[in-house]
């Protein structure tokens, strides 16, 4: 269960404002949402295009923050390199539409090991270098990366709520917990 007093960063709070809400609905709901599937992707398209500033067809992590920023949003470097990176199927540290839609759409189609991969991946943006968890400071300084201003006392706070051995620190495990 995630924390309510977590901060969100600039791109989850942006993913989720161009991410269909998903709901539970009758058939004759679904039938008309099916119906608006296709002016949802035209919307998905259009996003893209906007992003695509050198219109090559991908979406590089530079093109991804200054579409933020133009958007009154911040993404730090970090962040727009993780979003690519994790979205990123082909390998070549750009985003395609198809895997741009995938970011933003959601994929409740991840097996287990893809979903731990992904976690795996956001957990090592946490921890600091030569560290094996989550620590009060190396929670700091990623707050701060994402523009998220927190003293270590909250820091310990926030781990605190989730970690279950009473170490201080937050481990993988602790980590994917917090997560769910």
């Amino acid at each position: 269960m995630k924390n309510s007093t977590q901060p969100q960063s600039s791109f989850t709070k942006f993913c989720k404002k161009l991410s269909p809400e998903r709901k539970d609905s009758s058939a004759a709901e679904r039938q008309q949402e099916n119906n608006g599937e296709d002016d949802k992707n035209r919307d998905l398209e259009a996003v893209f295009a906007y992003m695509d500033a050198n219109r090559d067809g991908r979406i590089s992590p530079v093109e991804l923050k200054k579409s933020f920023e133009t958007l009154g949003e911040q993404l730090s470097d970090e962040e727009a390199e993780a979003a690519v990176r994790l979205s990123d199927t082909d390998g070549d540290g750009m985003l395609d539409f198809q895997e741009f839609a995938k970011l933003i759409k959601g994929d409740d189609k991840f097996t287990e090991e893809e979903k731990k991969m992904e976690l795996k991946e956001a957990f090592r943006m946490y921890i600091a270098e030569g560290e094996e968890c989550i620590t009060p400071r190396s929670l700091k300084m990623m707050l701060k990366k994402l523009g998220e201003s927190r003293t270590t006392d909250d820091c310990k706070v926030m781990i605190r709520a989730f970690d279950l051995n009473a170490d201080g620190v937050l481990s993988f495990d602790e980590f994917a917990l917090m997560m769910r």
